[in-house]
């Protein structure tokens, strides 16, 4: 037990005030799921062919011909084309002629043209999205994919910036920000006059999304106790994540234009205002930064809520010393200083980013599925909430690295499959998707909870959001996968399911954490290969000052309890 813990036992584990953050803190999550995946349906491509204009003079089978027809790469079926169409003063001269498309006029042998007057856009299914509004088709194709990307490299630079501005400015601070940030630039971007507005705003809102969820994250894990931290790191913030994620489809189902589902989206975080007169600032955080009365205050309005007497003094000078003396520096090149941890390194970020393109590229790809799309998202975001509970269960019972593996490699497997299913089997295909989604979504939540236990105190919230950080390239990388999809339909799910499966037997070489002490220090970690027998690590000289420092410190601490 830390001496944070030891100085505030007595608040027990699960009182009132332990209820109250846990709660609320994984409230403020839902925003973040349905803010990070809105772009399912406000960039989905409706069906769309080249407009003929109305005023030009064309007889009724000339204007129902005027679209040639090409064969889909998914089925190999003849559709019209969504981008040429037959050269418009050619089927005027025939339409005058009097002559008939098929009969008097060979088709193949007419020259097609490219959509000259814009895009006629199916309705049924979406009043308007970006892509209709700003034909981002056919040579503009490209700029579907290039919107998520630009969200995600918001979400790259808020995990940059937002644990410096968390550990300056505080906790709750940054968590309020970042949610009003959040909630105000998408208000704003209902208002966005052409894409490239849209994209710039799109990126504000990624760096308010990623840092709104981080804060609440540690927030919640620095307050609650060992027990119920567990439970909200895995379950908690990620089933109100999930459940945030399930009213997307709900929301878009009812409002079809964009702008109007961007609005609906927005007003909800307008009623996280009263929040902040309920969620406390950290004490761990408010002792590191030397405001001990501040601290001392949150912890005592803790006990009254918890109908506990707090002791006279809660935090002795020791335990203030000690606070400090584990904010000595480190930095991310103590995560690349020696090879055992170089090495553990490489290998998570490698898997977390192999995780973040399935799991987002599967997320993106819901609209482009057989059938409704919103049911299809639906089912998507509710595959996650047994996914949670399951990585919960086997976080508490079963081994950390052959959990990881198992869901990495049957995640892979799983979409290997797809491209192996008739294309008359449309329903087992969706099923073997969702199956996929389901086991790199479990991973996804264990890789969080076991990246924190493989990596000793002093490092632990820099190698965390450094893994973080690193899989954001991986967000970015991932709807081109789905983009893919234009050239192949198997493509995306071959290389996905490659490179997932692969990434399953890469993490079999991480050292097994169930059950082991968690490191203080990086003396203290476990060995690379951790399947493989290891000669013991050399401590360099820095780690066998901090190993003599953190002794003496203990000693102290031992002598004045005693």
């Amino acid at each position: 037990m830390t001496d944070y813990e030891a100085a505030t036992a007595f608040l027990g584990e699960w009182g009132c005030f332990q209820q109250q953050v846990f709660f609320l803190l994984c409230l403020s999550i839902i925003p973040n799921g349905f803010t990070g995946m809105s772009i399912v349906f406000v960039a989905d491509t409706p069906p769309h062919r080249c407009l003929i204009p109305a005023h030009v003079n064309l007889s009724a089978a000339w204007r129902n011909s005027s679209i040639p027809l090409e064969e889909e790469s998914s089925s190999g079926a003849l559709v019209p084309s969504k981008c040429s169409r037959y050269r418009l003063t050619d089927m005027l001269s025939f339409s005058d002629r009097g002559l008939l498309p098929g009969g008097d006029v060979n088709l193949s042998n007419v020259p097609r043209e490219s959509c000259l007057d814009g895009w006629e856009y199916d309705h049924s299914v979406y009043i308007s999205t970006i892509i209709s509004e700003w034909d981002l088709v056919c040579d503009d194709r490209w700029k579907s994919p290039l919107t998520s990307s630009l969200f995600f490299c918001g979400v790259l630079t808020g995990s940059f910036i937002s644990g410096q501005f968390s550990d300056r400015y505080g906790r709750k601070m940054v968590l309020f920000v970042t949610m009003a940030v959040q909630t105000v630039f998408t208000f704003i971007q209902v208002f966005s006059p052409s894409w490239t507005m849209f994209c710039a705003i799109f990126f504000v809102v990624g760096m308010g999304q990623i840092s709104n969820y981080v804060a609440a994250f540690v927030l919640g894990t620095e307050i609650l106790g060992p027990r119920v931290r567990t439970i909200f790191s895995t379950a908690g913030v990620c089933l109100f994540f999930a459940a945030g994620y399930t009213l997307l489809p709900l929301f878009a189902y009812f409002i079809r234009d964009w702008r109007m589902l961007l609005l609906g989206l927005t007003l909800p975080g307008f009623l996280y205002v009263p929040l902040w007169w309920y969620i406390p600032e950290s004490p761990r955080w408010l002792l590191s930064q030397g405001r001990v009365e501040e601290a001392e205050a949150v912890v005592r309005d803790a006990a009254k809520r918890n109908k506990i007497e707090p002791p006279p003094v809660i935090f002795g000078p020791l335990q203030i010393e000690l606070q400090c003396e584990k904010r000595k520096a480190h930095n991310i090149c103590d995560l690349l200083r020696s090879r055992n941890i170089r090495w553990i390194s490489v290998t998570l970020w490698l898997v977390w980013n192999t995780l973040t393109i399935a799991y987002f590229a599967l997320s993106l790809n819901t609209a482009n599925l057989h059938g409704n799309a919103y049911f299809n998202c639906f089912l998507s975001a509710v595959v996650e909430v047994p996914a949670y509970i399951l990585s919960w269960v086997m976080f508490r019972w079963c081994s950390r690295r052959l959990s990881l593996f198992s869901t990495l490699f049957m995640g892979g497997l799983f979409l290997l499959l797809i491209q192996l299913i008739p294309a008359n089997l449309i329903s087992l295909a969706i099923t073997l998707e969702m199956m996929g989604k389901f086991a790199v979504t479990t991973a996804f939540a264990i890789v969080y909870a076991y990246t924190a236990e493989l990596y000793p105190t002093v490092v632990r919230n820099t190698a965390v959001g450094t893994c973080s950080m690193a899989s954001r390239i991986g967000s970015i990388i991932a709807p081109y996968f789905v983009y893919l999809r234009s050239y192949s339909v198997s493509l995306p799910y071959i290389l996905m399911g490659s490179i997932t499966a692969l990434s399953g037997l890469l993490s079999l070489l991480l050292p097994e954490s169930y059950g082991m002490p968690l490191p203080d220090t990086i003396s203290h970690m476990q060995h690379f290969p951790g399947c493989c027998q290891k000669t013991p690590y050399n401590l360099t000289q820095t780690e066998e000052k901090e190993n003599s420092a953190e002794r003496k410190v203990s000693s102290s601490l031992n002598k004045e309890q005693n």
